[in-house]
């Protein structure tokens, strides 16, 4: 399975192809434009949020709600274009002003030069993290193929500007269902307020905030990804999946950057072995993922996002046609985005973990894929 996506920040729409998916999965549109809404919503989102409502269009692929093994085109229609049709323009001589006052810390400047550009706009519209609603109606039909099978994915905030949750660790239920009813995503009540405050007082000053996501994937079928190569590896797909998505810089599974503190004795999930189950796993500082491969337990990823480099006191930049001193430009944006970044990271998370289970189970359809799984299933219950 892989999947493109196409179209600009204020442009006509943006759309996304999907290839591979098998026939007879049964695609639920409602659900789809749920996770859409999941993405617009948050505490310290902009104005962008108030204007666009974003439905997914399925346009190729599908029929009666059922995949046919074509290519899945997906179309999200931007409803700001029509205030963009001139400055966005397909053909004719350029109109409006042009952006020359890249910003720190965003693909502007790098852009313009590496594609020798004149307009910041050729580069911030492609670059802004509009994109991502794409990317999470591409993770909305990933998600129906692995509840297909039963796997869940989902997510939660554990730190906003500082502001951090308590270190509890509930289970993957708990933290599905308290996170929805939170306005930053965040399943403890205490860090919520704080983060909220945290929100209040960076828009005050005209800042940006950023954070730490988790995201969670359960019931994910042990043996996908490979240790033979180092592009087959889950744990290298997973965080490349992670780091694509805009501002994130920094990923970790399981215990992480933590294992530099702890002696080998203490660092690894001792094995087993029941005869009703199988094999298991009392603790899970790997993450669900061992020798590049899932294990069978959680999948915990968690990702560090910078705060958002449009800046309502924007930084010192340089202006690109004469090269004079300049404040940065500044676009329509969030003061915090970081519960959106959460259901990216779930989208991107359910696409790679969608995609290692096609490769695994190659099937043209849901019926042979499966009853691979079963027949897989079955021979490890047996192991």
């Amino acid at each position: 399975m892989r999947f493109l996506t196409a179209g600009e920040s204020h442009g006509q729409c943006l759309t996304a192809i999907i290839e591979g998916l098998p026939a007879g999965l049964i695609l639920d549109i409602d659900r789809i434009n749920e996770e859409m809404a999941r993405r617009q919503q948050g505490y310290g989102r902009g104005g962008r949020m108030q204007i666009e409502k974003d439905k997914v269009e399925i346009l190729s692929g599908v029929r009666f709600g059922m995949t046919l093994g074509s290519p899945v085109t997906l179309a999200i229609t931007n409803r700001d274009w029509e205030n963009w049709t001139e400055r966005m323009a397909v053909s004719g001589p350029p109109r409006g002003i042009p952006v020359t006052a890249p910003r720190p810390g965003h693909a502007d400047l790098t852009g313009v030069l590496k594609y020798d550009r004149e307009d910041v706009r050729d580069i911030l519209e492609r670059a802004s993290a509009r994109e991502t609603a794409a990317r999470v109606a591409v993770g909305a039909v990933a998600k129906q193929l692995l509840a297909a099978i039963g796997s869940q994915v989902t997510s939660h905030v554990v730190n906003i500007g500082g502001v951090g949750i308590q270190n509890t660790r509930p289970d993957f239920a708990s933290i599905a269902k308290r996170r929805e009813k939170s306005v930053v995503g965040c399943i403890d009540a205490k860090a919520e307020q704080d983060m909220k405050a945290a929100i209040d007082a960076a828009k005050e000053q005209g800042d940006s905030l950023g954070g730490t996501i988790e995201v969670l994937a359960d019931a994910v079928i042990p043996g996908l990804g490979s240790h033979v190569h180092w592009d087959r590896r889950l744990d290298t797909r997973l965080a490349a999946a992670m780091m694509s998505i805009p501002a994130i810089k920094g990923v970790e599974f399981g215990a992480g950057f933590a294992y530099a503190a702890l002696p080998g004795s203490k660092a690894h999930d001792e094995i087993y072995h029941d005869p009703g189950s199988g094999y298991c796993r009392s603790t899970n500082l790997a993450g669900g993922i061992e020798g590049g491969m899932s294990n069978g337990e959680t999948i915990v990823i968690r990702a560090v996002m910078k705060p958002i480099p449009t800046l309502m006191k924007p930084l010192q930049s340089v202006d690109i046609a004469n090269h004079q001193p300049i404040s940065a430009s500044t676009e329509r944006s969030d003061v915090c985005a970081v519960p959106a970044a959460a259901v990216v990271g779930e989208a991107m998370t359910a696409i790679v973990l969608g995609q290692a289970l096609l490769e695994k189970f190659s099937s043209d359809c849901m019926t042979d894929l499966l009853a691979a799984i079963e027949q897989y299933q079955n021979r490890l219950s047996q192991a």
